[in-house]
């Protein structure tokens, strides 16, 4: 047998690009089907811990993510509140001496941006757009798949990285849609230059209240910040499309009783915002944690990133995990003296006890950082007299 395999991925975000990039690295012929016109990313920032840019450095990306992102100095918790700092966590030079690699922030589009110029570079990926893959039928050999436009494409595995309501899955599966949350994000980016000094930041913050949590930092170099408010409601019509217009009155509502620094940085949006509609809206959806590794692949076919374990973002690791699954496929592809079922089963056996983990750890904290009563005050002296220690996550970042 040989690595050049040809394998097929549908969707080109974060996760389908870091795929087709680890896989053509070992050899592989790949094709990327993208539902959308164009190969964009709306959005605004993720956080990229320690694992990630670990792995974006071994890819040869160091530099490239050097010039768009952001190395936030710390990170701080406060109380939405009251405002009073709760814990706090040197980042930074201190991330890398910790972890063996840095902390970042970068926007989302940049992060899209800089795969895709290095799937380009790289060579053996064909990107084509506007192709929603519709189903697939296995078959002795490979796999067959089937657009919404008419194409039929073959090759030796499917890998569905298709995102949350991923129509891979739902073939593969059949285990229904994904869950609504309940949580409600707002999102939008303000250009630091337009903001008071004292709202700027070169950190990343979270604020802590009652059923609602915000989190700021920087991106784009430190230009502009992103700002992200997640708060419990009713989602609207189609959660499935994640990007919604927001009504900033509603947020400010919710908000109303945080403390003021927090309402002046919300208060900001609507004038420096990076577009002409300050807030976006994405209702959460996710699924249970993974059970076994029979949910993420079985026979030809394969899942990753969202498609494959959807997980609330209250440990930052949605698009972390889509890399480091990108990075373990690549790595089993490889293994070209076993048969192509055989190596995306040793992937699906080598994820699904992290990714099921890091599931499971992002809903546990959603429940700590929206804590009411008794818990409220119990995790705000905790943090208080331990944060240092609680915030590390050396399970989570390696060391």
């Amino acid at each position: 047998m040989s690595t050049t395999a040809q394998l097929l991925i549908a969707g080109g975000g974060i996760g389908g690009l870091a795929a087709a990039l680890a896989a053509a690295r070992t050899g592989c012929q790949v094709r990327l089907l993208e539902r959308a016109p164009e190969f964009t990313e709306v959005g605004a920032g993720i956080q990229l811990g320690p694992n990630v840019t670990r792995i974006l450095r071994d890819w040869g990306l160091g530099d490239a993510l050097c010039e768009v992102a952001a190395f936030p100095e710390r990170l701080q918790v406060r109380c939405a509140l009251r405002g009073d700092l709760l814990g706090e966590l040197a980042l930074g030079e201190a991330a890398t001496l910790r972890h063996g690699a840095p902390y970042a922030t970068i926007h989302r589009a940049d992060m899209h941006h800089l795969l895709h110029r290095a799937v380009v570079q790289q060579g053996g990926v064909a990107l084509e757009r506007d192709q929603w893959v519709a189903g697939y039928a296995e078959e002795h050999a490979g796999v067959r798949v089937h657009t919404l436009r008419g194409r039929e494409l073959a090759a030796e595995a499917l890998i569905g990285a298709d995102g949350v309501w991923s129509r891979v899955r739902e073939q593969m599966l059949n285990d229904g849609p994904p869950r609504v949350t309940g949580h409600l994000a707002y999102r939008a980016m303000l250009e630091q230059a337009a903001l008071p000094p004292t709202l700027r930041t070169r950190q990343v913050t979270a604020w802590l209240g009652p059923r609602l949590h915000l989190v700021q930092y920087p991106v784009r170099g430190g230009d502009w910040m992103n700002v992200v408010a997640i708060v419990h409601g009713a989602p609207p019509a189609h959660p499935e499309d994640w990007d919604h217009h927001a009504n900033a009155a509603d947020l400010e509502r919710a908000m109303g009783f945080t403390c003021p620094a927090l309402r002046d940085l919300i208060g900001m949006a609507p004038g420096a915002s990076i577009n002409a509609h300050a807030w976006r809206l994405w209702a959460l959806a996710d699924r249970p944690p993974v059970s076994g590794a029979q949910q993420l692949a079985r026979g030809r076919v394969a899942l990753l990133g969202d498609a494959a374990h959807p997980m609330r973002p209250y440990l930052a690791q949605g698009a972390g995990m889509a890399i480091e699954d990108a990075s373990i496929l690549a790595r089993t592809l490889a293994m070209d003296t076993v048969d192509m079922p055989t190596r995306l089963t040793r992937y699906a056996l080598t994820r699904w006890q992290r990714v099921a983990q890091v599931q499971a750890r992002s809903i546990r904290n959603g429940h700590i950082y929206h804590a009411t009563g008794l818990l409220r005050g119990a995790r705000d002296m905790a943090l208080r007299l331990a944060g240092r220690r609680l915030m590390t996550q050396r399970w989570l970042y390696g060391s």
